[in-house]
């Protein structure tokens, strides 16, 4: 039986899977996916790069290099991450220019969602140099396989910043939607993101959130808006979370036309957050209804214009 280091030497699985006869051009780029948390997901394609490249750049090289280890694999490491990702792309170029191959990883799933990587791609793209996607595991869409939503398509807008106005605003932004939508949160943060959704979202969308993915404790769970502070505060937050929205069910019910009437005359002096939480006070609608009612006047003027 083949040793580890054997196996990547002697090509038993590649062979089967027709790797050795294609493409595997030099001076390039090859944005590899890795497991988010099973390693069985590790693709045959990324293991078959990862062994032949001349050089892994990685988020965090400690975490990588476990990976590596654990399947054999002996090759050079440099550091990309979120501060150093300018420098990080400027040793990948000097060794695409030298004609090397060079794997770009994150520390779990597909680089540049979410995670380090966009900026040395585009500067690499930018410089000339051939970028190739080598497909694998992805938090978003293994959470969306496993959502069952009733919306077609979906909006990706990852991580809200952490505190302050900015991440009113955005939650505000990305509750107004009607499409589906997907958020990443972390274990610290979650808590607090699901009593704000709960807050905001009208109370019978459809919420499913999942959390460590591929790994023993999994979970996905479906909860209507209404019931997310209760779970807030009964859920022990573990790992890192992805939060699904469904589309906006349909109202049987909306704005008289006379509560139109006075938010147009008050939507011009008023921030829309604010003159929605009024609006539902007195009429009784919910907040985030009059709130996505406003944006798509403001949208509908702004158009019109």
């Amino acid at each position: 039986m083949n040793s580890l280091n054997n196996l990547w030497c002697d090509d038993v699985l590649m062979e089967a899977a027709g790797l050795p006869g294609q493409e595997f051009p030099e001076g390039a780029l090859y944005v590899v996916g890795v497991p988010i948390g099973n390693m069985g997901d590790i693709t045959l394609r990324a293991l078959w790069v990862l062994s032949r490249v001349d050089a892994v750049a990685a988020e965090d090289t400690r975490e990588t290099r476990k990976l590596l280890e654990r399947f054999g694999i002996e090759v050079r490491q440099l550091s990309v991450r979120e501060h150093n990702e300018r420098h990080g792309a400027e040793q990948i170029e000097a060794l695409l220019r030298e004609g090397k191959r060079v794997a770009l990883v994150t520390d779990a799933g597909t680089p540049a969602i979410s995670d380090p990587g966009a900026r040395a791609v585009a500067v690499l793209r930018e410089a000339g140099f051939r970028i190739i996607p080598i497909p694998g595991p992805s938090a978003v869409v293994t959470a969306l396989s496993a959502a069952g939503l009733t919306g077609q398509g979906f909006t990706f807008i990852g991580f809200l910043p952490p505190q302050g106005r900015a991440r009113r605003e955005a939650l505000e932004t990305a509750c107004a939607r009607r499409e589906p939508f997907v958020l990443y949160e972390a274990p610290h943060r979650i808590t607090d993101l699901l009593k704000e959704l709960g807050e905001t979202l009208s109370p019978g969308r459809k919420v499913v959130v999942a959390r460590e993915l591929t790994k023993k404790f999994e979970t996905v769970i479906s909860l209507n808006a209404a019931e997310l502070p209760q779970y807030a505060m009964t859920h022990e937050p573990r790992g890192e979370y992805v939060v699904i929205m469904d589309e906006e069910p349909p109202k049987e019910e909306g704005l008289s036309p006379a509560d139109e009437a006075w938010l147009r005359d008050l939507a011009p002096e008023l921030p829309a957050s604010r003159l929605a939480a009024i609006a539902a006070r007195r009429t009784g609608r919910p907040r985030q209804e009059i709130y996505s009612w406003l944006i798509r006047l403001r949208d509908d003027q702004t158009d019109s214009q």
